[in-house]
């Protein structure tokens, strides 16, 4: 049976490029969007279709999400490929890149088979392995990894040696594609749980000193400046002094933040509690605000939600025992748009520039648009409130997301795309 549904008026962001139309018009059949503005109402009143008022929420292109981790896609109690995929498609995320680790990190060409879903629209993008176990000491074939379908490389949450990024660069078998490197040393971070300064002190929590960060990141751009030809992109910058060594570059590598940053630091309650560590470590307010600051002029590129799903039992380990972040595709765009777009005056096209348009060129794909006959689209409701549960059919498996059984406000109410065993909406 055809659905067919007219929203009007609503506001309707159609692309890159676009300003937000307020008062417009949007015909959908069947998961799909028909018509646009006066086409859609006069293709409506010639089928006496009903018309839902939606003037306070938006009808967007997807979002994108330049990495997150999924340890184990095919098997487990936790999160898997199929849930990531419902979740991810139910919080509006239309393209995903996975991290290569997990239960077999992805080093060979065959490894980058499998991932292929039925009647899923959400589009899986796979990082291949940039060191062969991870241990950055000798490169993967990167020639034969970009050609079997490998977004680019990466070696996930730490950074390898600088000689062995260098020799990568040098080589150039990668090509066009990007290599995301975490400015992470281990080493300089030790037991640090929290960024160094007065609240990881009060908290009673071990200090990640600044250098863990700002020392790798220092090499990273010296190593762009000899290879201008090469696409070096920064995952996951954490700290005000990190933009602002970014910012005086001048051949920048792409770089991106995890959402998480951009709504906690190390002062909120929930950042000193143990459930909510991450990687790399918050930090005070001034890094906050710092990253902030440098999505919206520029000098960092994109949001990632750089999810790492944890199960029950991975959640009650000590917080030096486990693996360090938070999952839930579903809590990112309402956090972001309270957080920027109501607290701090955002638009809507400046939050969709760095959650979707700017991600998607990262990952060397087109961005996201609204087109006649596409189901790439979501409606999102900023007001609306609700409360997440693990019990509900569209959501992540994980156990460490930050709201659960707790009030958010805002909401992706519908989308057009398919996912595994369940449809948004």
């Amino acid at each position: 049976m055809t659905e067919m549904l007219l929203l009007d008026p609503v506001q309707v962001l159609k692309g890159p490029g676009h300003a937000v139309e307020i008062g417009g018009a949007a015909l959908l059949r069947d998961g799909r969007l028909e018509a646009l503005g006066e086409a859609a109402r006069a293709a409506a009143h010639a089928a006496n279709i009903t018309v839902q008022d939606a003037s306070q929420q938006l009808l967007a292109p997807c979002l994108v999400d330049a990495h997150s981790f999924l340890p184990a896609p095919f098997q487990g109690q936790g999160e898997t490929l199929n849930s990531l995929m419902r979740s991810a498609g139910a919080g509006g995320f239309g393209q995903i890149a996975l991290l290569p680790d997990g239960e077999t990190r992805r080093e060979r060409p065959e490894h980058l088979h499998g991932f292929e879903l039925k009647d899923c629209d959400v589009d899986v993008h796979l990082w291949a392995g940039f060191s062969q176990g991870g241990e950055g000491e000798q490169l993967t074939p990167h020639a034969d990894l970009i050609e079997a379908g490998a977004v680019g490389l990466s070696d996930g949450g730490a950074i390898p040696s600088m000689a062995l990024i260098d020799r990568a660069l040098t080589l150039g078998e990668c090509g066009s594609a990007p290599l995301l490197i975490s400015p992470l040393d281990l080493n300089l971070r030790g037991e640090g749980l929290l960024r160094e300064g007065p609240e990881a002190l009060r908290a009673g929590w071990p200090g990640d000193p600044l250098s863990s960060e700002t020392v790798p990141l220092s090499q990273l751009a010296q190593l762009q400046q000899e290879h201008p030809e090469r696409r070096l992109m920064v995952m996951g910058v954490s700290t005000a002094t990190s933009v602002d060594l970014l910012q005086r570059q001048p051949k920048r590598p792409g770089s991106t933040v995890s959402w998480w940053h951009l709504i906690q630091s190390s002062s909120d309650s929930a950042a000193t509690a143990a459930s909510w560590f991450v990687s790399p470590s918050l930090g005070d307010d001034a890094d906050q605000q710092g990253l902030i600051e440098g999505l919206r002029n520029g000098v960092i590129d994109a949001v990632a939600v750089h999810a790492l799903p944890l199960d029950d039992e991975e959640c009650l380990l000590p917080p030096d025992q486990r693996q360090r972040g938070v999952a839930g595709h579903q809590h990112v765009l309402p956090a972001l748009w309270q957080a920027l777009v109501v607290t701090r005056g955002w638009s809507a096209e400046e939050l969709w520039d760095i959650l979707s348009f700017k991600p998607a060129t990262l990952l060397g794909r087109t961005p996201e648009q609204l087109a006649l006959g596409s189901n790439r689209w979501l409606l999102f409701d900023p007001e609306q409130t609700w409360t997440p549960s693990r019990d509900d059919p569209s959501a992540s498996k994980a156990a460490n997301q930050p709201w659960l059984h707790r009030a958010v406000k805002g909401k992706v109410v519908a989308c057009g795309l398919r996912t595994p065993e369940s449809h948004c909406g």
